[in-house]
């Protein structure tokens, strides 16, 4: 089960794309630094197709990917909703706080996946210095493009 506690449009999550960022809750991760500890709690509403569809009514075509942030605690409801986003025209992505995907990943449902728990000297994604991975998905052929998020 996924559960959200709020949503925006962002521009930065994932190149080139207009996302919406759905936050999940019940993080396992927990990882120390996080700047949403919140959401290792169970709290939020539940996401389901019918909320998502509400969500995506709000935008339209304004938005090109939904980002699906967090969900580590139930990685088939994850892939069920990265099926359910990329059915209705949208790319998907997710940000999970695992070091690897797990063995019943699939890749064709998803665009973007990020990889990495959050450790604070090694600083985010726009750092040089990060553990974290963001890939492209093609063709189930994983493209790093973590560079393309990092400050020039």
């Amino acid at each position: 089960m996924l559960k959200y506690t709020d949503y925006d449009v962002v521009f930065q999550e994932i190149p080139d794309e207009t996302t919406l960022a759905i936050n999940l809750s019940l993080c396992p991760n927990h990882c120390p630094g996080c700047h949403s500890p919140q959401l290792w709690e169970d709290i939020g509403e539940l996401l389901d197709c019918e909320a998502l569809d509400m969500l995506l009514s709000k935008y339209g075509s304004a938005v090109t990917c939904v980002s699906l942030m967090g969900g580590d605690n139930d990685l088939q409801a994850v892939d069920s909703m990265a099926q359910y986003i990329q059915s209705k025209g949208y790319k998907s992505a997710w940000y999970s706080g695992r070091t690897n995907l797990p063995d019943n990943f699939c890749p064709e449902h998803f665009n973007y996946v990020k990889l990495g728990p959050y450790i604070a000297e090694l600083g985010g994604l726009d750092h040089p210095t990060t553990n974290q991975r963001l890939f492209r998905i093609e063709n189930n052929t994983f493209f790093d493009i973590t560079a393309r998020m990092q400050k020039k």
